[in-house]
């Protein structure tokens, strides 16, 4: 469900640690206190334990809250630890988070803004 998930505008990610032992009303309640971001909106709010193989994922539907875990039987999520803040990724950027890999990928070609025709 979480790897071709397509239902949210955002996508965010709560980097370093977050207490996988929090259910909805504790996640939407650091979303909301913490990083200052609106639960309600339509965004998927992802979070990431300490061991690195399991994630959460909240996200309001309209009328309640969706709440989803996913647990990797081998591997890591390659998940950001350097800072307590709130990461909006891009579709390329999620997807791959959820192939396993860095979503800060340096060799990827990067968009070119800024241009004009002379």
């Amino acid at each position: 469900m979480l790897n071709d998930f397509c239902g949210a505008e955002k996508v965010y990610i709560a980097c370093g640690y977050t207490d996988l032992r929090k259910g909805i009303d504790g996640l939407a309640a650091l979303i909301q206190r913490q990083f200052h971001l609106n639960p309600f909106s339509n965004t998927l709010f992802l979070f990431c334990g300490c061991r690195r193989d399991r994630i959460k994922g909240l996200y309001w539907e309209g009328d309640g809250f969706v709440l989803v875990t996913k647990r990797l039987e081998t591997g890591n999520f390659q998940w950001p630890r350097n800072s307590m803040e709130a990461q909006q990724l891009t579709r390329q950027q999620y997807r791959w988070l959820m192939e396993g890999l860095q979503i800060d990928q340096p060799k990827a070609l990067k968009e070119v803004v800024g241009l004009c025709a002379v």
